[in-house]
């Protein structure tokens, strides 16, 4: 069975039923706080319930997982995994076979999830591709506020202030009028950021916010995020990723998912563990925590496609 997060002050991590026999800490069924996790659980930013979603396969399965205020998660597991998945299904664009699912305290099925979707900011690379190569990055940010892309109508001058505002926060004031063809990577994921910030989201969604990125930009976009993730007003944030290496100090929980399931919840100190980590990625990992930062070596293996 599938668990969820504690909060923040909880030591406990919960490990996936199946996965008994290789570790000692084992949860019967998730648990918020101590008890069992409901869907309409209204402290939480987030919170799901025994979620199944099934096509002509199973890609969900028992999900259980709940976002405290407070908290800032990563959605870590290997290709395949499911992160993408439950992404989808927590934005509505993937409607669930059973389970509940609450999201700002709105419950699917019983709210507008087209007006929630107002609320939740997304950094994903399917924005990038709907972005017109014209559009100044100012103009990009301003097209947030009404969760459009493109400029269409007149802009408020009161819009044009906070977009020129966010530009400040997310240290772009020097692409200000740069056209979106011509950004670079790094510089189109900030821009996007800002857009998202431009409606004031409750919940921030970065959909492995750093593909395609150089290790250099990679670092500098992680070391600006961590900038922003400490500004009054955060939304609560959530990265969706493969690489541990990504997981910077502000996030303080990780939800580690394996074939559709959850293998562990919890505090990060706690799920980050090579043993965990060779469960999900299917390969003997030795994971190193140094300065606050996190990588992983691989053992060589002979004979193995991936």
């Amino acid at each position: 069975m599938s668990s969820t997060g504690l909060s923040s002050n909880s030591p406990a991590i919960h490990v996936r039923k199946s996965a008994q026999h290789h570790y000692s800490s084992v949860s019967a069924r998730a648990q918020l706080n101590g008890r069992a996790a409901t869907a309409r659980d209204v402290q939480a930013i987030i919170a799901v319930s025994k979620l199944r979603v099934e096509r002509e396969a199973v890609i969900l399965e028992g999900i259980d997982w709940a976002v405290e205020r407070g908290q800032h998660w990563v959605i870590l597991g290997a290709n395949g995994s499911g992160k993408t998945s439950l992404l989808s299904t927590l934005t509505g664009y993937m409607p669930p076979t059973a389970g509940e699912i609450s999201v700002l305290g709105e419950t699917y099925g019983r709210t507008d999830w087209r007006e929630l979707r107002k609320r939740v900011g997304i950094v994903s690379s399917s924005i990038h591709q709907l972005v017109e190569g014209h559009q100044t990055s100012l103009d990009t940010i301003i097209g947030g506020r009404h969760a459009i892309i493109g400029m269409w109508g007149g802009v408020r001058s009161s819009e044009r202030s906070q977009a020129e505002k966010i530009l400040r926060l997310i240290e772009a004031e020097a692409i200000r009028n740069r056209p979106w063809r011509v950004l670079s990577q790094g510089e189109r994921q900030r821009v996007l950021i800002g857009r998202a910030l431009m409606a004031r989201p409750e919940l921030l969604i970065l959909d492995e916010p750093c593909a395609g990125l150089d290790p250099v930009a990679r670092e500098h976009f992680l070391q600006f995020l961590g900038r922003v993730a400490q500004t009054r007003h955060t939304p609560t944030l959530v990265l969706v990723t493969h690489h541990v290496e990504e997981i910077i100090p502000v996030f303080s929980h990780v939800l580690l998912l394996r074939r559709g399931e959850v293998l562990a919840a919890g505090p990060k100190s706690r799920v980050l563990t090579s043993r965990l980590l060779s469960h999900a990625f299917g390969a003997s990992v030795e994971l190193r925590h140094q300065r606050s930062r996190y990588s992983i070596t691989v053992s060589a293996s002979v004979g193995v496609v991936i």
